[in-house]
């Protein structure tokens, strides 16, 4: 019983972890349970620095969770899993999470890294472990680990520079957007569209339909005037801390809207309507 409190004290970090690397809630906890289950086959009384100790394992364990991931799969149009909140504001629990206010947007650029990138990148830049420890999990030198954060973290600059701080002005925009919607307003869509706006959709294998990237201003405003008869079942969440939605007509939830607004425009939106993966969220407090 111990062993299992003290692992409960780490458990919020090792879902952090796990969240940056898989990019999904399900398979985060996945790799936390069986980060649980290698500790309890280890002497811990072994292990000098415990914390450390947990984060290489879930790090490794994440590493071959993405490594044996089917190539085949398209990751252009996916949409990470988002954490969605009340916009009263976060539990503690989705705080721990997301810590350094990792958006939809990041982990959509991690996904594009390699494995090995990606868990140089997270487990350097995002939690601090020596180069010397990740090596050992790549299997490559403290040098060549250096270089793969670097390489990793070039691309996560170039592909996510800033958003607006000001979360009340963004939520204002969004909101702009949801009227403009609601309206059937195309000149109100394209102006509070950024006119490189990038739109990723992500239906999952039950409504492969769905899945597209649309890109620039007014292509993305002609689709949002498509989906009008779906602006009055559109309710406020936070999204990954950030202002977004959630579609919820007749008491089901078809669809999580998130938002990235830069320069008072919208400039990215993730939209997940994957049914099999919102059955697997809490979005209760949603449903009417």
């Amino acid at each position: 019983m111990e062993l299992a409190r003290i692992f409960e004290e780490h458990r919020s970090r090792l879902r952090a972890v796990a969240y940056r690397m898989l990019g999904s809630l399900s398979e985060a906890d996945d790799a936390v349970q069986e980060t649980w289950l290698k500790l309890a086959r280890t002497d811990a009384a072994e292990v000098a620095n415990l914390g450390g100790w947990l984060t290489t394992v879930v790090g490794r364990v994440c590493l071959n969770m993405l490594r044996s991931r089917r190539p085949d799969l398209p990751l252009d149009a996916h949409v990470p899993d988002p954490v969605v909140s009340p916009e009263a504001g976060l539990s503690p629990e989705d705080e721990a999470l997301l810590a350094d206010a990792v958006g939809l947007a990041l982990l959509v650029v991690l996904d594009t890294l390699n494995p090995a990138e990606r868990l140089a990148f997270v487990l350097h830049d995002m939690f601090a472990v020596a180069f010397d420890e990740i090596a050992l999990i790549v299997d490559r030198s403290p040098a060549a680990t250096r270089q793969l954060a670097s390489r990793a973290r070039r691309r996560v600059q170039d592909a996510t520079p800033a958003p607006d701080a000001d979360l009340a002005r963004q939520r204002e925009v969004v909101d702009a957007f949801f009227a403009a919607s609601r309206a059937g307003d195309f000149e109100a869509l394209v102006a509070v569209l950024d006119p490189d706006v990038v739109l990723r959709a992500d239906g999952g294998t039950a409504r492969p339909a769905f899945t597209t990237i649309i890109r620039g201003g007014t292509a993305v405003a002609g689709q949002a005037r498509l989906a009008t008869r779906l602006a009055p079942f559109v309710k406020r969440a936070l999204v990954n801390g950030t202002p977004g939605a959630v579609v919820a007509p007749r008491g089901e939830v078809v669809a999580i809207m998130s938002f990235v607004v830069r320069g008072g425009r919208i400039a990215e939106m993730h939209v997940l309507g994957d049914p099999e993966r919102l059955r697997g969220l809490d979005l209760a407090a949603w449903i009417d």
